[in-house]
């Protein structure tokens, strides 16, 4: 058996820490990173739509904006805890950093899951478009960040691949004035250990130039609440800001590294000896990723400015496939590096154009091999080689942005982006059938997108601002989709996902009470899914109907509430009727919920203030409703509410304790369910990845 995960990957801690607290720091917030208010401010400014930064009242679509201040005192271990509190969003945490996402949509798993949603850092996508991850957000640097900005549903002209149901863009946070630095250490149940730190200063030439420096990390260690799990993961992060009067440069460095002992599914989660113990202590995920940017920003004067980053990229991954019979392993990375560029103009009238170009080179791989004997009768499953192959690809893609003044209190937006994505795949096994894994022969493939966005904001009065939009997602299928095939696919026949969007909604502020609702209706074709017999479905299609509400407001003797829900129902649009002998008789019709798809999503914080403002606690209610655990809707999981407390109290100015307790009445329930079908004669059965027990967690924040 592998030794502990929370050892593992840890020697770097020490060389990490010490080049990242040497960083020196900041600059003035730019543009892009206006003072924050407070995260449901429609008046402050967003970075996600255009790049350049623009007002929240204004934007034609959904946002959501979760402001480092937030980010600060909830302290999140997983991405989850935080980025659930918006609206629309539920992210469902397997083992250690593992988690499923959705975002306008059901839970959804493998290519699917990878390739439906963006994530980006400061604006540029961490992993490369056709080689995602379903697990992306274990390279996120959340701890720190300088806001998170959420966009549901398809993005603007800026973003092509990925962001079909939405994106989540990751701003790193901006150097500090003065010198300034922090350190806080977090204890808790099960060997939980986490430190992290930053420290941040910014030097002026006499001429007034800036130099901004901030080196941010994370250390986080967890034994794991089940048995033989845990992990050790490690994150820094560099950030160089350089000001003149008109140029701006932002260069940022981020690295993460992952040490993994997994817990694979539980047959309950209600009971102790069966969620807490492990039925696969063997698997493991062991991942690293580095990427870097710089963006450069110039004022060309008369409205006229013109952006420019270059990235690179790299990562890799190595896990053991507990979720498949015969558990092969797998191993997957890539480099890969680009260019987005940009031209914004501001014509008379107020009218604006963003002009870009986005272009990027991926070299990529992947190995799937199993070593366990072949399973009689699992459909396919045998020893040896899977998949052995290499992928390069080529993106490029111009776009068009632009807002048009009708009027003193309307704007109209419209884009239109053209992507085309060529794949150059090189098997390195042989070109045949083995077992149920089909790799095909060495090939070419090329796919062309474009997708069209038209959007209205109308200002009725300070507390209405009304909005709608109209918009085409596209992506080409991920490599996976393409390469990784089994019995019956001809990768020919594989085309790109397509979703139409229709979205209607408004934000404002009543007295007091700051809110944003939104309705929309999607219609997906060609969705890539895997279904009940283990079959790849490339050409499914799929309907997405809801409703979305945030509202923060101050209420009486320093209390505030904040809350988000979401009403959804997403189903099925086709048939897929299961014939293969021996398999369980689940099939996909017409108007079935899709599996882990819940209706209702909801998120209430009540929060208090105390000793003036010294200290502040939070009492937050997690809603997730009812849904069906597979596509034919005849097992179903309950649902369940969780309550958490959060509090935090500055002792002197420069020393503040804080803690959290999670699950407070200890509520029995699983982060993710489903049912997972085999041949006679094992046939279905319930899994789920547990939630935790009650848990107390308490730390200290040095500022300096």
């Amino acid at each position: 058996m592998r030794h502990s995960g929370a050892s593992r990957g840890s020697s770097p801690h020490l060389a990490l820490l010490a080049v990242l607290l040497a960083a020196a720091a900041p600059l003035p917030a730019q543009a892009d990173e206006a003072p924050e208010k407070d995260a449901t401010a429609i008046d402050e400014m967003v970075v996600t739509a255009t790049g350049y930064g623009e007002a929240r009242s204004t934007h034609p679509g959904n946002i959501t904006k979760i402001p480092g201040d937030e980010a600060d005192f909830v302290k999140p271990r997983q991405p989850a805890e935080l980025l659930n509190r918006a609206p629309g969003i539920d992210i469902q945490q397997g083992s250690g950093v593992e988690h499923l996402t959705a975002i306008r949509s059901p839970v959804l798993t493998g290519t699917a899951g990878a390739g439906s949603f963006l994530y980006l850092e400061d604006g540029v996508p961490m992993r490369a478009a056709g080689f995602a991850n379903v697990n992306e957000l274990m390279d996120a640097m959340v701890e720190g960040a300088g806001g998170i900005e959420i966009v549901r549903g398809p993005g603007s002209a800026l973003y092509g691949s990925n962001a079909e149901h939405g994106l989540i863009n990751i701003l790193s946070r901006a150097p500090s004035e003065a010198p300034e630095g922090s350190l806080t250490g977090e204890i808790g149940p099960h060997g939980v250990r986490n430190l992290d730190g930053t420290a941040s200063t910014t030097i002026r030439d006499s001429d007034g130039t800036g130099h901004g420096f901030r080196g941010t990390f994370a250390l986080g260690e967890d034994g794991g609440f089940r048995a033989n799990s845990g992990y050790g993961q490690q994150k820094g992060q560099f950030r160089y800001d350089l000001t003149m009067p008109d140029t701006t440069l932002r260069a940022t460095l981020t690295a993460m590294n992952l040490n993994q002992e997994t817990a694979g599914y539980a047959t309950s989660y209600k009971d102790p000896a069966i969620y807490k113990a492990n039925a696969n202590p063997e698997a493991y995920r062991d991942a690293w990723a580095v990427r870097g940017a710089v963006r450069i920003e110039h004022d060309l004067g008369n409205g006229q400015k013109i952006a420019l980053t270059p990235y690179m990229r790299t990562n890799g991954m190595n896990f053991l496939m507990h979720f498949q019979p015969g558990t092969p392993v797998e191993e997957n990375g890539h480099w890969s590096g680009g260019l987005l560029g940009s031209y914004a103009l501001t014509l008379k009238g107020g009218h604006r154009l963003i002009l870009g170009l986005d272009t990027e080179y991926t070299d990529g791989y992947l190995r799937e091999i199993q070593s366990s004997p072949t399973i009689p009768g699992a459909g396919g499953y045998v020893t040896g080689t899977h998949y052995d192959y290499d992928v390069t690809a080529l993106v490029a893609a111009p776009y068009l942005h632009s807002v048009w003044e009708l009027g003193e209190r309307t704007e109209l937006t419209a884009g239109l982006r053209y992507e085309i994505t060529r794949y150059d795949y090189r098997n390195n096994t042989a070109s045949n059938l083995t077992g149920r894994f089909l790799r095909p022969a060495n090939r070419t493939d090329t796919f062309g997108n474009l997708t069209p966005k038209l959007g209205i904001t109308h200002v009725f009065s300070d507390e209405i601002i009304g909005f709608a939009n109209l918009a085409r997602a596209a992506r080409a299928p991920q490599t996976a989709d393409l390469y990784r095939l089994q019995t019956g696919q001809n990768p020919s026949a594989i085309r790109s996902e397509t979703l139409d969007s229709i979205e209607i909604g408004a934000r404002g502020k009543i007295d007091r009470v700051r809110y944003e609702l939104a309705a929309y209706f999607m219609k997906k074709r060609n969705f890539a899914f895997r279904d009940a017999n283990g079959d790849n479905i490339t050409d499914g299609r799929t309907k997405h109907t809801g409703i979305e509400a945030e509202i923060a407001a101050p209420l009486l003797w320093n209390f505030d509430i904040a809350a988000s829900a979401s009403y959804a129902h997403h189903t099925y649009d086709f048939t897929d009727i299961i014939t293969k002998p021996g398999y369980a008789p689940e099939s996909i019709l017409p108007g079935n919920d899709i599996d882990t798809a819940p209706r209702t999503v909801a998120n209430v914080r009540l929060g208090y203030a105390f000793d003036e403002d010294r200290g502040r606690a939070e009492i937050e209610w997690v809603h997730l409703g009812a849904y069906w655990m597979d596509a034919s809707n005849s097992s179903r999981y309950p649902g369940h509410d969780l309550f958490n407390l959060r509090t935090e109290y500055r002792l002197t100015e420069n020393f503040t304790i804080f803690g959290r307790l999670m699950n407070i009445f200890d509520k029995r329930y699983a982060d993710r369910g489903d049912l997972f079908c085999l041949p006679a004669p094992t046939g279905c059965k319930s899994r789920y990845f547990p939630g935790e027990d009650r848990a107390l967690y308490v730390g200290t924040t040095i500022s300096f």
